[in-house]
C-alpha cells in the first residue's frame, strides 16, 4: 500500500474526540462501505478535519493506495501544490502507464521543471491525473483524502474535479471535507464543490453540538468539575462549535478567577482573532454601537438610539455587509452572526467602555429588569439603591417564571448590598441560591450556600444554606450526611429551624436506608414543627411526603394525610413542586387506576411548572405523565415524553437515574428492547452509585421487565427477586407502586417454577385486595392463567384470560389487556385446532407496542413453521436463545439482509449485528451460513 501522510492520524480506531457524530459517522461510513464518496462540510472549528482523519484511519486500512492533501490558505496561489501532494509519491509508478505527453505534462507540473500550465496543456494535464488514478486503482482500491477544498489551488481543483466526474465504476473513492457557511444552495460554495465531486458523493454537513454534547467534549479534554451554568454558557457563547468550545474551556482552566454569574465569559486571544479581524474595517463609532449591541439582551435599532446611538441604522448596516450581523427571522433585532462575535467584542473593550454602555442600557431599556441589570453592571462598588431595585427585579423576573435570571439578579444585589444592610448580602445570596435549585442550577446552587456557610454565623442563614447543600445533592442525599448534625447544632431548638432539617432527615431515611416507615415518622415530626412555628411551606412540604410514603407504603391513613395537604391556605410554589400535595394526589390517583384524573392532574401541574420555570419539576412531571400513558397503552406518547424527561435531566444534571428508569420501560413498550436493556441497567448503577434505595427498587423492576420483552426469562427473574426483596425489607406493600410482580409471576412459568410463581401471586393478591387495586388483580389473574395452563388445567386458563381482557380494557389499561390477548392466543396455539394471533396484533398496533409486536410476528411465523421432523434439530439449536434473539435468527434462516431485519423488526441494524454476535456466541457458530444450516438440521 501506498499512503501519503498529509496530516496526523489517530493512533488507532475512532478518535475519542469525535463526540456527537454519530449520525454523521453512520452515514459517512455507509456511503464509503458501499464504494461511494463523501463530502463533509460546514463551518470553520465544526470538526470537519478530525471526523476526516478519523474516516480516513479506518478506511485506508481496505485500500491499497491512499493519496492525501490538505490545503492552506497561504499556499493557495501555488498552482499544482495539491496535486503535488497526492500524487508526488506515486508518480515514479504510473508514469510507465501514461501516453507520452500526459507523462510529460504531468511531471512538468508536479516536479516545477518546465512551463507547464492549465491553460497550455490543460487536456493532457487533465487526461494524466484521470488515467493515474484509474492505473493505481488497476491494483487495487484507492481512497483520496482531501482536507480543506476550499483552499486548493485554482489548477488542483480543476483537475482533481475533472477527473472525478469522469471515474465511473472505478474503485476511486473520495473522502473530503470543505468549510461552508450559508445556505446550502446549487449556487453556493457548497454547491460549487459538490458538483465538482464524484456524482455518487454524498454530502454530509456537520452542525452544532448539543449542550451535553459540549459537555462530554470539555470532559474528555480536561476541563472537568465546570458548574452547569457556565457549560450552559460555553455552548450559548460557542454555538455548539467544538473548536470554539474548547478554546473557552482552555481559557476559563487559565483564568486564575472564574467569571461570576452573569459576567460574560473570558474569550482567549486565539479567539477574538479570528472573529474580530473584520472590525478594523469598521469606524470607532460603529463599533461603539456594536458594544453596546453586545452588551443588551436583545437589542434592536430602537433601542440602541435611546442608548444614544444616533447612527444606529448605517452602522449596523456595514457590520452586516462584513459578516459580523446576521438578518434576525423573528423581528428586527439586531443579532450578531456568531454568539461569539458578541462575547469577542465586549471581552476586547475596556472596563470604563462597557460600564458606559451599560449605563446608557439601564437609560434606554424598557424592562425593568434589563434596566436594573445595566444599572448594577454601570456601577462600581456598593449601592443600597442599586441592591433595592436588583432585588425586586428579582423577584419580578421569579414570578415571570425566569428563576435563572433571578438567581443572577439575586447574585448581583448581594455584591451591591452594604454590609451590615437589612436584609443582608447574605440573605440575597440564599435567595439567589434557592432560585437556582429551582431552575435546576445545582452546581451554581452549592456553591452559593457554601460561600454563605464560610461568612454567616446567624443560624437561620446557616440552616438554610444547609438546607441548598442537601437539595443540590439530589438523590444522591448519603453523600452530605455529615450536613445533618451541623445543620441540627446550627438549629438549636429553633421549631421553624428544627422543621427544615427533620423535613430532610424524613428524605434521608426513605432515599438512603430505604425505611419508609423512618421517612413518614420524620416527616410528620417535620409537619408538627412547622405547624408551631407558622411555616406553612414547610409544613405543606413535609405533609406532601408523609402522604407520598404512606401511598406507596400501603398505610390507611395516606388518603387523609393527602386532603390535610391539600387545605388551604396553600403557597403557589408548593402546590405544583414535584414534592408537593399536587404531585401526592397524582401518584395516588394513578395507584387507584383512576387513569384520566391522574392525567389531568399532572397535564396541570407541568404547564404550571413550566410557567414558573421550576425545571427539576419539569424533569419529573415529563416522567409522571409519560408513566401515565404508558398505563393507558398509549405507548408511542409515552416514549416521546420519556425521551423528552430524560433529555432534559440530562442536560440539567437532574434525576437521571429516575429518567433512564422510566425511559427503559417506555422504549420496552413502543421502542428498542436492547436500548430499554441499556437504560435499566444506566438507571439500576446511578441508583447504587447514588445509594438510592428508593429508585434502586424502581430501576432493578425496569431491568426485569426489559428482559422478559427481549424474551431473557432467566435474567428478568434474577432482577425481579431483588426487588422482592428490597420492597419488603423497606416496608413496601402496595403493588400499584412499581407493577413488578405479574412479571416476575408470568417469567417463573417460563422458567419452570410455578410455585414460587404462585406464591408471589398470592402474597400480592392479598395486598391488592386490601387496597382496591384492581388492575395489579387483573394482571395477576393473567399470570395465574400461565401457572394453571402449565399445570395442565387448559378450559380454566382460557376462561381467566378472557375474563382479564376484558376487565382490562374496562379499566383502560391498553398494553395490559393486549398482553392478555397475547396470551391467550399462545395457550390456544399450543393445543389441537385453529388458533389466531391478529386480536392481539391488533390491540398491539394500537398501542404501538412494536416490541410486542415483533413479538408476535415471531409466534406466528414459528407456528407456520411447525414441528416438521427434519426440521426437529432447529428449534432445540435456537432454543436457549432470548426472543429477540430466535427473531433475528428466523429472518436470516429466510435469507433477509441486516437491513430487511432492521426494517421488519424496527430496529436499527447496528442493534440487528449486535444481536446476530449473541446468537453466535450462544450456538457457538461463526457466521449467518451456520445459522441456515441449524434450520436445515445439519450440523454447523
Amino acid at each position: 500500500m501506498t499512503v501519503r501522510r498529509g496530516f496526523g492520524e489517530p493512533s488507532g480506531g475512532r478518535s475519542d474526540l469525535v463526540i456527537g457524530r454519530e449520525e454523521s459517522f453512520a452515514a459517512a461510513r455507509e456511503q464509503l462501505s458501499q464504494g461511494g464518496s463523501v463530502l463533509l462540510h460546514g463551518p470553520a472549528g465544526i470538526g470537519k478535519s478530525t471526523v476526516l482523519r478519523t474516516l480516513a484511519g479506518e478506511y485506508a486500512r481496505t485500500a491499497r493506495t491512499v493519496l492525501r492533501c490538505s490545503a492552506t490558505e497561504s499556499e493557495s496561489h501555488l498552482p499544482f501544490l495539491a496535486l503535488a501532494d497526492l500524487l508526488g509519491l506515486v508518480l515514479d509508478e504510473v508514469s510507465g502507464a501514461l501516453p507520452d505527453a500526459q507523462r510529460t505534462a504531468l511531471e512538468s507540473a508536479l516536479t516545477g521543471r518546465g512551463e507547464s500550465t492549465l491553460q497550455r496543456d490543460g487536456l493532457a494535464l487533465r487526461l494524466a491525473v484521470l488515467s493515474a488514478l484509474r492505473a493505481l486503482a488497476a491494483a487495487g482500491p484507492v481512497l483520496v483524502v482531501a482536507d480543506d477544498l476550499q483552499w486548493l489551488d485554482p489548477a488542483s481543483a480543476e483537475l482533481l474535479g475533472f477527473a472525478a466526474r469522469r471515474l465511473g465504476d472505478t474503485p476511486v473513492r473520495m473522502l473530503c471535507a470543505v468549510r461552508t457557511e450559508g445556505p446550502e444552495t446549487e449556487g453556493s460554495e457548497y454547491g460549487r464543490h459538490l458538483r465538482a465531486a464524484p456524482p455518487d458523493t454524498r454530502a454530509v454537513r456537520l452542525g452544532p453540538l448539543t449542550r451535553v454534547q459540549v459537555s462530554a467534549l470539555l470532559d474528555h479534554r480536561g476541563y472537568t468539575g465546570l458548574p452547569r451554568s457556565t457549560v450552559r454558557e460555553i455552548h450559548r457563547t460557542s454555538g455548539g462549535n467544538p473548536l470554539f468550545a474548547l478554546e473557552l474551556g482552555r481559557a476559563l482552566a487559565e483564568s486564575p478567577t472564574p467569571p461570576r454569574p452573569g459576567e460574560p465569559l473570558p474569550v482567549p486571544t486565539s479567539l477574538r482573532a479570528l472573529v474580530l479581524s473584520r472590525l478594523e474595517m469598521l469606524s470607532e463609532e460603529a463599533r461603539r454601537t456594536l458594544l453596546v449591541a453586545s452588551a443588551g439582551a436583545r437589542p434592536t435599532p430602537a433601542l440602541l438610539h435611546a442608548a444614544g446611538r444616533e447612527n444606529a441604522e448605517a452602522e449596523t448596516a456595514r457590520a452586516a455587509e462584513l459578516g459580523l450581523l446576521a438578518p434576525d427571522p423573528e423581528g428586527p433585532a439586531v443579532r450578531f452572526a456568531h454568539p461569539l462575535i458578541s462575547a469577542a467584542l465586549y471581552a476586547e473593550a475596556p472596563a470604563a467602555e462597557r460600564r458606559a454602555a451599560h449605563a446608557a442600557l439601564s437609560r434606554a431599556a424598557s424592562d425593568p429588569i434589563e434596566r436594573a441589570r445595566h444599572l448594577a453592571l454601570a456601577t462600581t462598588g456598593t449601592d443600597p439603591e442599586v441592591a433595592a431595585r436588583l432585588a425586586e427585579a428579582a423577584a419580578l423576573a421569579r414570578d415571570r417564571g425566569a428563576p435563572s435570571v433571578a438567581a443572577s439578579l439575586g447574585l448581583l444585589a448581594a455584591r451591591h448590598t452594604p454590609a451590615g444592610s437589612e436584609p443582608g448580602p447574605g440573605e440575597h445570596r440564599l435567595q439567589a441560591a434557592e432560585d437556582a435549585i429551582t431552575a435546576g442550577e445545582v452546581d451554581l446552587a452549592r456553591d452559593i450556600a457554601r460561600e454563605v456557610l464560610a461568612r454567616a454565623t446567624a443560624p437561620g442563614e446557616r440552616v438554610r444554606a444547609w438546607m441548598v447543600v442537601i437539595e443540590a445533592a439530589g438523590q444522591a442525599i448519603g453523600e452530605v450526611d455529615a450536613v445533618f448534625p451541623q445543620a441540627l447544632a446550627d438549629a438549636g431548638d429553633d421549631p421553624r429551624l428544627l422543621a427544615l432539617v427533620h423535613y430532610q432527615l424524613a428524605w434521608r431515611g426513605l432515599v438512603v436506608q430505604g425505611d419508609f416507615a423512618q421517612g413518614r415518622e420524620e416527616a410528620a415530626h417535620a409537619a408538627g414543627l412547622a405547624a408551631r412555628a407558622g411555616d406553612r411551606r414547610t409544613e405543606l412540604l413535609a405533609l406532601a411526603f408523609q402522604a407520598q410514603a404512606e401511598t406507596l407504603m400501603g398505610h390507611p391513613d395516606a388518603p387523609a394525610t393527602i386532603q390535610r395537604a391539600l387545605k388551604e391556605p396553600q403557597d403557589p410554589r408548593v402546590a405544583c413542586h414535584h414534592n408537593g400535595a399536587g404531585s401526592a394526589r397524582f401518584r395516588w390517583l394513578v395507584m387507584s387506576d383512576r387513569l384520566a384524573e391522574a392525567r389531568t392532574t399532572v397535564t396541570a401541574l407541568l404547564r404550571e411548572v413550566r410557567r414558573r420555570g421550576m425545571a427539576e419539576s419539569e424533569v419529573h412531571y415529563l416522567r409522571f405523565l409519560a408513566e401515565t400513558e404508558l398505563h393507558s397503552g398509549h405507548c408511542g406518547r409515552a416514549l416521546d415524553l420519556a425521551r423528552e424527561s430524560l433529555t432534559l435531566a440530562r442536560d440539567a444534571g437532574i434525576g437521571e437515574g429516575a429518567g433512564a428508569m422510566q425511559a427503559a420501560l417506555a422504549e420496552a413498550a413502543g421502542g428498542d428492547a436492547e436500548r430499554a436493556l441499556d437504560l435499566a441497567r444506566e438507571a439500576v448503577r446511578r441508583a447504587e452509585e447514588d445509594g438510592d434505595a428508593v429508585y434502586l427498587s424502581r430501576a432493578l423492576a425496569a431491568l426485569g421487565h426489559a428482559h422478559l420483552v427481549a424474551g431473557d426469562w432467566r435474567e428478568a427473574v434474577r432482577a425481579l427477586r431483588r426487588v422482592r426483596e428490597l420492597e419488603a425489607g423497606a416496608g413496601i406493600t402496595d403493588p400499584a407502586r412499581g407493577r413488578w410482580q405479574g412479571d416476575l409471576a408470568e417469567a417463573l412459568v417460563r422458567i419452570g417454577e410455578p410455585a414460587e410463581a404462585q406464591d408471589v401471586i398470592d402474597v400480592t393478591r392479598a395486598h391488592a385486595l386490601r387496597l382496591g387495586r384492581e388492575s395489579v388483580l387483573a394482571v395477576l389473574d393473567r399470570a395465574e392463567a400461565g401457572v394453571r395452563a402449565a399445570r395442565g388445567e387448559h378450559r380454566a386458563a382460557v376462561a381467566r384470560l378472557t375474563s382479564v381482557r376484558d376487565r382490562l380494557a374496562g379499566l383502560g389499561y391498553g398494553l395490559e389487556e393486549a398482553r392478555a390477548a397475547f396470551a391467550l392466543a399462545e395457550l390456544r396455539a399450543g393445543r389441537p385446532g385453529p388458533a389466531s394471533y391478529d386480536e392481539a396484533a391488533r390491540l398491539f398496533r394500537r398501542c404501538r407496542a412494536l416490541p410486542w409486536l415483533r413479538q408476535v410476528d415471531a409466534a406466528v411465523a414459528a407456528r407456520a413453521a411447525g414441528p416438521a421432523p427434519e426440521r426437529a434439530g432447529a428449534p432445540d439449536g435456537l432454543a436457549g436463545l432470548a426472543s429477540m434473539e430466535r427473531q433475528v435468527a428466523a429472518l436470516v434462516m429466510e435469507g433477509a439482509t441486516n437491513r430487511e431485519i432492521a426494517a421488519r423488526l424496527f430496529v436499527s441494524v447496528k442493534t440487528v449485528e449486535a444481536t446476530l454476535t449473541r446468537v453466535y456466541r450462544k450456538l457457538g457458530i461463526r457466521s449467518r451460513v451456520d445459522i441456515v444450516r441449524l434450520a436445515a438440521g445439519r450440523n454447523p
